[in-house]
This record gives structure tokens, C-alpha cells and sequence, in this order.
């Protein structure tokens, strides 16, 4: 599910979402995309409206996303 939704909204290849899956699986959040606010969301509201795994019974609805300002490298 997470592979698929970053290969649709993302354009990530099959490993890239793979890396990123196992690191939100890991760490509770991964970065996807750093861009312009509007942008990012844009980003947000399709990943709100991708909707649940169809495959898993347990999920109740879309994965939750933020945005967040670009963090200070120094």
C-alpha cells in the first residue's frame, strides 16, 4: 500500500518507496518530498484522499500527513 501510493503520488520507483516504508514503519514518519507550500499541499490532500488499504481489514482510512518547514542546516 505505502509502495503503491508513493509510485502514484510521488512518481518513486518500487525500491525507493520500499526504503521509505520501512522507514516510516521504523520511525513513525519518513520525508517524501521537500518543495514550495503550496505544493507540499497539494501532496498532503492526495495522500489524505488516497483512501485505506484494501487489503488490510484493520485500516480505517488514508495514511496521516504533514507538512512541516524545511529543517535549518545551519
Amino acid at each position: 500500500y505505502v509502495v503503491a501510493m508513493l509510485r502514484q503520488l510521488f512518481g518513486h520507483p518500487p525500491e525507493k518507496g520500499f526504503t521509505l516504508a520501512k522507514q516510516v514503519d521504523k520511525d513513525g514518519r519518513v520525508i517524501v518530498l521537500t518543495t514550495t507550500k503550496e505544493h507540499a499541499e497539494l501532496k498532503r490532500d492526495q495522500i489524505h484522499a488516497f483512501g485505506a488499504d484494501r487489503l488490510l481489514a484493520r485500516s480505517k482510512g488514508s495514511m496521516s500527513a504533514s507538512i512541516e518547514p524545511e529543517a535549518s542546516t545551519g
